[in-house]
């Protein structure tokens, strides 16, 4: 099975500290990276943000303006999660990776991590997707697995995919066991359904008796 270090990529050194702003600006003219990593003495210091280096004087060395280097990096025993999350918050496409002596050990790319998210079962295996929300202070993990699991519904994963103060949306993906049987269960338990589904005989009925009573009023 494919882990998230082989992913870990140095077809780039990493730049280092003396280098100009012109030798910089020429290595972003060739790439398409948003960052890049920065190394003084083969020290990782920082990221260099190729928005940056265009209003940089070209004759300057990137040790010049280390205090624009941006620090964010990725541990090489990091899982897959937690570094999409250190690119999500960066607005980056290469994060760097270092081990945990702070060795530098190269860098991800954004394309990779996401290439990895899409061979996990969550993505890759057949199954149904339901959105449901409820109140921040009200859901439980535990509680939303056990509505799948009772209605013989195998949880390939599950994540929270949007949060305000008040509510909490939780998308999930199941395979076997029936879909309608899994929603009733979660609106007994009071979650409410944001995602539509052909098999929700609810929401059918609901949209079939408001029909009915709209062609009843315009008799």
């Amino acid at each position: 099975m494919t882990e998230i270090n082989d992913y870990i990529n140095n077809d780039f050194k990493a730049l280092d500290s003396e280098k100009t702003i012109a030798e910089v600006q020429d290595f972003f003219a060739d790439v398409s990276y948003s960052h890049f990593s920065v190394v003084e003495e083969g020290i990782y210091i920082g990221c260099i943000a190729a928005d940056d280096v265009d209003t940089f004087d070209s004759d300057k060395k990137i040790i010049d303006y280390k205090y624009t280097l941006e620090g964010f990096f990725a541990r090489k025993n990091m899982i897959w999660l937690d570094v999409l999350e250190v690119f999500a918050k960066n607005h980056t496409n290469i994060v760097p990776v270092l081990d945990q002596e702070n060795k530098y050990s190269g860098y991800y790319e954004l394309e990779d991590i996401v290439k990895f998210f899409h061979e996990t079962p969550f993505l890759k295996e057949q199954g149904g997707i339901i959105v449901v929300q409820k109140n921040i202070l009200d859901y439980s993990m535990s509680q939303i697995a056990q509505i799948v699991e009772s209605n013989n519904g195998k949880l390939l994963g599950l994540f929270i995919s949007e949060a305000n103060a008040q509510d909490i949306q939780v998308t999930i993906k199941i395979a076997l066991g029936s879909i309608n049987d899994i929603i009733q269960t979660f609106r007994r338990y009071n979650y409410e359904i944001i995602s539509e589904h052909h098999e929700d005989n609810y929401l059918n009925n609901l949209k079939e008796r408001s029909e009915y009573l709209e062609k009843y009023l315009n008799l």
